[in-house]
C-alpha cells in the first residue's frame, strides 16, 4: 500500500489524495530518516492546498497514513518534525497527525465502521476495529519472526524447498524447473550469489510457488496448504479478539485478492472454519480511511 494523506477543510470539502498519484513515492521513515520525509510529506500538503485553492489555515486537520507510521514512537517522531518543518517555512498546521497504511486502510475498508482487514502481500498483517472503537492488531511482525501467509514466506519456503532438492535433502520439485526458466538460478551458487549478494526478491518467488501448486506440486501445495492454514490463524485470533456475532473482512493485498490456487484455496479454508466470517469487498481505498480519520481529528 502506498502513503496517503487525508485533509478536512474547514468548510465542509474533503479531499484524499493517494501520495504516489502526485509522485512521492520516498517517504519511509524507516529507509529515508523523518527530515526526508518530513520534506517531501510538506511538500504534498503543499501540492494538495495548491490543488483545493485553499489557505493552510482552512485546513482543519491532516492524517498521515504510511508504512513508517506503524510504531507510536516513529509516528510521534514524524508527527514532530512534519509540525517543526513546516513551522520553519511559515505554515500553520492545524491539526496533524501520523497513522500506518493499515489503519487507514481499515478505515477506508467500512467507511468508519467496525469491521477488519487482512492485508497479504509481501508482508502480512491484520487490523480490526469492535464496536467499541477499539483497534486490535493480529501480526505484522516482519520478515524474521512474522509474515506468515506472505509473498515474503512463500518465496522462502519455495527457495528452501529448491535448496534441498539441490543438495539431495528434499525431493524434486516443480519450483525449481520455474526458478530456473525465470530467473536462471540452477545451481547451489547461483541461488547463494543471488540471496545473499544480488539482494534477490525473495517474495517474486510467490507466483512460482503458486503456479507450481496448481500444476500439482506436492511440495508447492504443502507449501500452500500450512501458509493458507496461517491465514485462518490470523482471522482466528481477531475474532477472538472482536467478540462479534459477525465478522466482516476486508482482503488487501494481490496475493489474496487476485484469482490463484492461494487465494481459492484459503477462500475456501475461510468457509470450512467459520461460519461467522464473511469476506467482503472493501467500501472504500485507504485515502478515504484518511480523510475519515481526519475529520474526526477536527472534531
Amino acid at each position: 500500500m502506498g502513503d496517503a494523506l487525508g485533509l478536512i477543510e474547514t468548510r465542509g470539502l474533503v479531499a484524499a489524495i493517494e501520495a504516489a498519484d502526485v509522485m512521492v513515492k520516498t517517504a519511509n521513515v524507516t529507509l529515508l530518516g523523518t527530515e526526508k520525509v518530513a520534506e517531501t510529506i510538506l511538500g504534498l500538503i503543499i501540492q494538495c492546498a495548491n490543488y483545493l485553492n485553499i489557505s493552510y489555515d482552512d485546513i482543519a486537520a491532516i492524517v498521515l497514513g504510511t508504512t513508517g507510521g506503524g510504531r507510536k514512537s516513529d509516528a510521534e517522531d514524524l508527527e514532530k518534525a512534519i509540525t517543526h518543518f513546516a513551522a520553519h517555512k511559515r505554515i500553520l498546521l492545524n491539526k496533524f497527525q501520523v497513522e500506518s497504511d493499515a489503519r487507514i486502510a481499515l478505515e477506508g475498508a467500512f467507511s468508519g465502521k467496525p469491521g477488519s482487514i487482512l492485508i497479504a502481500g509481501t508482508g502480512s498483517i491484520m487490523f480490526g476495529k469492535d464496536s467499541k472503537g477499539i483497534i486490535h492488531r493480529v501480526g505484522g511482525f516482519g520478515r524474521f519472526i512474522g509474515d506468515e501467509g506472505s509473498g515474503f514466506r512463500l518465496g522462502q519456503k519455495g527457495l528452501n524447498s529448491v535448496a534441498k532438492e539441490f543438495d539431495g535433502r528434499g525431493n524434486k520439485t516443480l519450483i525449481s524447473e520455474l526458478l530456473k526458466e525465470k530467473f536462471k538460478i540452477e545451481s547451489p551458487e547461483n541461488l547463494i550469489t543471488e540471496i545473499y549478494r544480488n539482494n534477490f526478491d525473495i517474495a517474486s518467488v510467490a507466483p512460482l510457488v503458486i503456479e507450481a501448486a496448481e500444476k500439482g506440486d506436492k511440495i508447492a501445495q504443502h507449501i500452500i496448504e500450512t501458509e493458507a492454514d496461517e491465514l485462518i490463524l490470523h482471522i482466528e485470533s481477531m475474532r477472538k479478539k472482536l467478540k462479534e456475532k459477525k465478522m466482516y473482512v476486508a482482503l488487501i493485498g494481490s496475493l489474496i485478492t487476485n484469482e490463484n490456487f492461494y487465494s481459492f484455496r484459503f477462500r475456501e479454508k475461510v468457509v470450512q472454519n467459520f461460519d461467522d466470517v464473511v469476506i467482503k469487498d472493501a467500501e472504500n481505498p485507504p485515502e478515504i480511511g484518511a480523510a475519515i480519520m481526519a475529520k474526526q481529528l477536527a472534531g
